[in-house]
């Protein structure tokens, strides 16, 4: 029997029963179909469990992930990068395959490349100045879809800066905003006589707290099936639904300067500091024991390579505890889409220290 005691840490662990859960709440609030981003899992059996054992509409990355789930039998892609010309061989061999894969332009030069291709593809509109896209009045619009024709299947947007707000009201307001922005340029492609039948928004803030989904056509979220820190600061999940945990092992003590020492460094958490901006800086991560437990104000503060280094919240009263080299703790992360791409696999659980299955990761791009 294998168990969080018995494999060689730092490893990955995925409670299955949080991941039901945290997919059961969003499934209940939406009014529209779900094309989950995949990743932050980066897994088939994560992509299973959210078409109950089945296969539906998912959104991807990379082309690696692409090609993994394809072949797992997800016919219905969207690849939600604005493409890179030198990669449509590969977005070309898929749908020669029959795989409806989409892409993503907001650019003439881009939508050009796609359309000598027979590429289907969105227009990415900027909804916030989070990244890449064409905002709602760009002139430009009507040239990239004049160039994609036939090609065009709608518009998608990100509310990127979602990531940043921190009290309901402001949530609600990013979600309408990333609504009305894509619904605006997906009416405005309708008037001047193009299609426009796919309107995606989404990401893992807005998608839990729209109030309004009208003219959209299908919600994209992914950090929501583990859930982190970044999103706890937010206000979008409580700590105790994170399902996705480090182990490591102590593997030393510096008392001289308040520090107990793991053999979890970046390498196995990342370097994500995600919650530096938020309002409770939560370190490289919280610490618990094996089952759970948080220890008081514990943090992990610093980290090297293979190192880290747990000590207590600067302005705490809290004391450092007493955890003797060889005590396993888990480490929630800051960022679950980061800490997973650490490592090649989960280690997966069912709220107990048994480990009943290890599910692979889609790695490279």
């Amino acid at each position: 029997m294998t168990t969080l005691e018995s494999l060689m840490t730092p490893f990955l662990v995925l409670d299955k029963d949080k991941v039901e859960t945290n997919i059961a709440r969003l499934r209940g609030r939406l009014g529209t179909t779900l094309r989950p981003h995949l990743k932050t899992a980066k897994s088939v059996e994560v992509a299973r469990m959210l078409f109950d054992d089945g296969v539906g509409p998912i959104t991807v990355s990379t082309l690696a992930e692409a090609e993994a789930f394809a072949q797992q039998g997800f016919t219905d892609i969207l690849y939600a990068v604005g493409i890179a010309p030198d990669k449509l061989d590969r977005v070309a061999a898929l749908r020669e395959r029959g795989v409806d894969l989409v892409v993503l332009v907001d650019s003439v030069e881009q939508a050009d490349a796609v359309a000598a291709k027979r590429v289907p593809a969105l227009i990415e509109v900027d909804c916030d100045g989070h990244r890449g896209g064409v905002v709602p009045d760009d002139p430009a619009i009507v040239d990239i879809a004049r160039s994609l024709q036939d090609g065009l299947r709608g518009v998608l947007t990100h509310a990127g800066e979602s990531y940043y707000a921190d009290s309901p009201s402001a949530l609600a307001a990013a979600a309408e905003n990333e609504r009305r922005c894509a619904v605006q340029v997906a009416e405005f492609l309708r008037a001047e006589g193009f299609q426009s039948p796919m309107v995606s928004v989404g990401s893992t803030p807005t998608a839990h707290f729209a109030e309004d989904l009208t003219g959209v056509t299908e919600v994209r979220a992914g950090n929501f099936v583990f859930f982190d820190l970044v999103m706890v600061g937010i206000g979008v999940c409580e700590i105790q639904d994170l399902a996705m945990t480090v182990v490591t092992t102590v593997i030393g003590h510096r008392p001289d300067k308040g520090w107990i020492l793991t053999d979890g460094g970046w390498m196995a958490t990342s370097r994500d500091r995600g919650t530096a901006r938020q309002r409770v800086d939560q370190g490289y991560g919280l610490v618990a024991d094996l089952d759970g437990a948080l220890f008081a104000d514990l943090l992990m503060t610093e980290a090297s390579q293979e190192h880290g280094i747990l000590s207590v919240r600067p302005g705490s009263t809290a004391e450092l505890p007493d955890i003797p080299v060889g005590t396993r703790l888990r480490i929630l992360p800051n960022h679950a889409c980061a800490t997973a791409a650490q490592h090649d696999q989960y280690q997966v659980t069912k709220g107990s220290r048994m480990i009943e299955s290890v599910w692979p990761r889609v790695r490279g791009w």
